[in-house]
């Protein structure tokens, strides 16, 4: 019944960089990787100046292309992915449908969101052509290491615009972490109602961060984005896109609050 996807990346100058996101967390990028085609998105050469282009490729999966062509694939697990090599793949969270242990080599970067060593945090902020990325870091405390991570937020900087991907989140922020969020003007957020957070934790999760557009995302669960529909459409208003990509400027935001459903590959 919904479904949708969104993409991009920025370049930075004093001006965009104190206008955008505000802060972010300052680390060293890992290799990018990337997979085999399923959909064919926007054309690159087609995202105009001063907007992103957002693509959905299914459960959590998302192409951002920016006007001066850089990509990143969120979520990338080697299946859910465009028919070209993107240069940055963010893998939030290290379950097998979020991420793919065996990325394709020719990709430029890819981000890792959950801690690799006990004790340690997943530390991410790249910028490549118009496009920057960092992660804040969530889940903090699960496995048994109260200093680690399983999952990290990734921030997309592009054209003026915050985008971030909540990946595996599984609860509700807390304001050390919404203050590195910083301004977000789009949000991914799961609705599975249960594998990640629940719906209202999810609406909770909105509440807290207050983005002009919301874009669903994993609800490939039977009832699950009947039933978030049904709990939404008292607070936001709801809209269905007709195709799997959108593309957004700051001009083009809803005022306030909306929800985009986008329709998955």
């Amino acid at each position: 019944m919904f479904a949708a996807v969104i993409c991009g990346f920025l370049v930075f100058n004093p001006v965009s960089a104190i206008a955008a996101c505000l802060v972010g967390l300052v680390g060293q990028p890992a290799g990018v990787q990337f997979a085999s085609a399923q959909t064919t998105p926007l054309s690159i050469a087609a995202v105009p100046k001063g907007q992103v282009s957002i693509s959905f490729f299914g459960h959590s999966s998302f192409l951002i292309e920016t006007p001066d062509g850089a990509t990143a694939v969120t979520d990338f697990n080697g299946l859910s992915s465009p028919n070209f090599v993107p240069d940055i793949v963010t893998m939030n969270n290290s379950h097998e449908s979020h991420y793919t242990p065996t990325p394709d080599p020719r990709i430029k970067t890819v981000l890792r969101g959950w801690s690799i060593e006990p004790g340690k945090m997943a530390r991410h902020d790249v910028r490549h052509k118009d496009l920057r990325v960092f992660n804040i870091p969530t889940n903090i405390g699960e496995y048994g290491d109260p200093k680690g991570n399983g999952n990290s937020i990734f921030v997309f900087e592009i054209s003026g615009l915050c985008i971030a991907h909540v990946g595996h989140l599984h609860h509700v922020l807390t304001k050390d972490q919404l203050k590195q969020l910083g301004r977000i003007d789009i949000l991914f957020v799961p609705i599975d109602g249960g594998m990640t957070i629940q719906h209202e934790q999810a609406l909770a999760v909105i509440e807290q961060v207050s983005p002009r557009m919301v874009i669903p995302m994993h609800f490939g669960f039977i009832g699950a984005a009947e039933r978030f529909f049904e709990l939404a459409k008292k607070l936001y208003p709801i809209k269905s896109e007709a195709g799997a990509t959108i593309l957004v400027s700051r001009r083009t935001l809803p005022r306030e609050t909306e929800i985009r459903f986008l329709q998955g590959g």
